[in-house]
């Protein structure tokens, strides 16, 4: 499996365990609107939201990095 469908394959993982989390804790603020915050959904939602953002955007940066270092071990390949 190649360094490229690794990192995808691990990125869908996280962003979906993240997602999860994100679903749980919407699920918590509506079930017990006296145990949270009156800005508990507002607040989830830009943490979890900025926190899958970032995840992504390095996502985009190491998939280039992962993409690079498949051609370099492919070249490696075909030398040796």
């Amino acid at each position: 499996m190649s360094k490229k469908a690794r990192l995808i394959l691990v990125m869908f993982i996280i962003e979906a365990a993240l997602a999860g989390l994100w679903w749980y804790l919407a699920r918590y603020g509506m079930a017990n609107p006296d145990r949270v915050t009156a800005d508990f959904q507002q607040i989830v939602g830009q943490t979890m939201g900025m926190a899958m953002g970032a995840l992504l955007g390095l996502g985009v940066i190491l998939f280039f990095v992962a993409a690079r270092n498949d051609r370099k071990a492919a070249q490696n390949k075909g030398q040796g």
